[in-house]
């Protein structure tokens, strides 16, 4: 049995003085947008719908076949990725004779960006964070 004590614990929460945290901001960003947002990034959260859209980005174009040897699965699971991202209008779609050939419609994701920078840029395309800060470009 021991007469120690046990450390202090120290209280969790946020380290701004008590005035700072009272104090409430109102987001920037429309709700729209940040719905938006959360859907994009949910569908870019799986690593199968990611390497999808990294491989249509390097490549531009791919066949189904090609998509199902990169993630070594079937036609079937990809089919179903593809489906997801063409849902949320992320891919789209040439149809040469039997065959689909899917690259990415950015065109969402850009006006979603646009939006977002736009709502909190202060009127510029760039976001400052602490250590780093984001710039939008449109080509």
């Amino acid at each position: 049995m021991s007469n120690t004590s046990p450390a202090p614990v120290k209280a969790r929460g946020s380290k701004r003085p008590a005035a700072a945290r009272a104090a409430t901001s109102t987001l920037k960003v429309a709700e729209d947008t940040i719905h938006e947002l959360a859907e994009l990034f949910k569908q870019l959260a799986d690593k199968n719908r990611l390497k999808i859209l990294l491989a249509l980005a390097q490549d531009q174009e791919m066949h189904v076949n090609a998509l199902c040897d990169l993630l070594k699965q079937s036609q079937p699971a990809v089919s179903h990725h593809l489906n997801l991202l063409r849902g949320r209008r992320l891919v789209t779609y040439r149809r040469d004779g039997k065959h689909n050939f899917y690259r990415i419609d950015c065109a969402i994701v850009r006006t979603l960006l646009e939006e977002f920078f736009e709502d909190t840029g202060n009127g510029h395309k760039h976001i400052q964070f602490g250590g780093f800060s984001l710039h939008f470009k449109a080509k």
